[in-house]
């Protein structure tokens, strides 16, 4: 008996304490959790009408759901955008088209939403990107004078805390201009590649070198000429406002060449579309490597690229060839192992309408893409390494242009 009430005892206890600690105060609300989520940034251009900005979309899955641009998300001031996440920080360019600029700033809150950090007036620049704690902007010339102008933004500070010039036609020295296509960090150096353009004539971006690839090397944080390296197995590297150069986990850089040099709106690139290397520590392309993409793809040429990790890029392809035209076939180009294979699952090249060179890859085999066809835009997952794509994340209102990845601000 004694057993029995000691175990009638310890019973009645602990409903007292459950009874005790599921007890609420009358009338007092939990206060909020802070969930310190990451979240994905999705821009997207409303479809409704012409000429609109862009909306910043945050979702908590790329691989499912949906979003939607109507009542919902962050208005960027300004038609043309472009962006760049940098030490956990979203910048939104605005491409003033000759006229300034600005850049605005965002992180994320530990309530999964954008919070504005700064925004103010700069340049408009045809080429940027991350440099250590940095971002290097450039505004690129082609009017009378040849000089480039380079800014450094501090991403701690968010102001711009240097700026000096480069001569375009001293870079290029050969009677024409380096029209910069991207910057880029290889190493403790800044990489511009750059297609040689005429300084005369009205032949918009056309070149007497074709069949070249330039690029010039900066020292950091001098923004000094080093050297200007050259490659003559491809065409110029990157295209215009698109960047065409990789750096790998090993440190060495992958160049991609689309092949679509012009003179007087023709065609003159006889080189196919391939991809070059500079490897770790060097400042001179490698003589030993060479992949000729195009030769394993049907003749279908690179248009963009995203890096997916162990070597593997995601290539945006497309047959015809144009100065700006947007690929829509998807490949992988293997770059350790010279192979090609397409990927399935993705929409046909006649349904596609655009696709985002702006993407998110994890970098794991795994990369996420925007694609809008006419019957609506989905964020894909692709997994490079099985060569499929997978329809994932709906966005519904808006053409996908940008996708990226924030964590909750400290």
């Amino acid at each position: 008996m004694k057993t029995n009430r000691n175990y009638l005892l310890a019973c009645m206890v602990a409903m007292v304490i459950s009874l005790i600690s599921c007890e609420t105060t009358p009338n007092e609300e939990e206060p909020p959790v802070a969930t310190g989520e990451n979240r994905y940034i999705i821009a997207s251009t409303p479809m409704a009408s012409d000429g609109v900005a862009d909306y910043l979309l945050t979702a908590e899955s790329l691989t499912e759901g949906t979003v939607s641009t109507l009542g919902n998300g962050v208005e960027q001031d300004g038609t043309y955008r472009y962006y760049v996440t940098h030490n956990n920080k979203f910048f939104s360019m605005l491409y003033g088209q000759g006229n300034p600029g600005a850049v605005t700033t965002y992180e994320l809150d530990v309530n999964g939403s954008l919070v504005k950090k700064s925004d103010f007036q700069s340049e408009t620049v045809q080429a940027f990107g991350p440099m250590n704690d940095d971002i290097v902007m450039v505004k690129i010339s082609r009017g009378d004078e040849p000089m480039a102008s380079w800014y450094r933004l501090d991403t701690e500070q968010l102001q711009i805390v240097d700026d000096g010039q480069w001569n375009q036609e001293e870079i290029a020295n050969n009677g024409e201009r380096a029209f910069f296509s991207w910057v880029t960090q290889v190493g403790d150096k800044l990489f511009a590649p750059y297609f040689s353009i005429k300084a005369c004539c009205n032949d918009t971006f056309g070149t007497s070198y074709p069949d070249s690839a330039y690029i010039a090397v900066f020292d950091y944080p001098s923004m000094e000429l080093n050297t200007v390296i050259k490659d003559n197995r491809t065409s110029f590297i990157g295209r215009y406002f698109l960047s065409g150069l990789e750096v790998d986990e090993l440190g060495d850089a992958y160049a991609f060449s689309s092949s679509i040099a012009t003179s007087n709106g023709e065609m003159t690139s006889t080189l196919p579309s391939a991809i070059t290397r500079i490897k770790k520590g060097e400042l001179a392309f490698d003589e030993s490597y060479y992949f000729n993409v195009e030769e394993l793809a049907d003749d279908y040429y690179i248009t963009a690229k995203t890096y997916a990790g162990n070597g593997k890029f995601i290539v945006i392809m497309r047959e015809e060839k144009g100065a700006y035209s947007t690929g829509n076939r998807f490949g992988i180009a293997d770059v350790y192992n010279k192979t090609f294979t397409w990927v399935s699952g993705a929409p046909t090249e006649d349904e596609i309408v655009s696709v985002t060179t702006n993407n998110y890859s994890t970098q794991n085999g795994m990369a996420y893409i925007g694609i809008t066809t006419e019957t609506g835009s989905w964020v894909y997952e692709f997994d490079a390494i099985a060569a499929t794509a997978t329809q994932g994340l709906k966005v519904e209102g808006g053409r996908i242009t940008a996708i990226s990845h924030l964590e909750p601000a400290e």
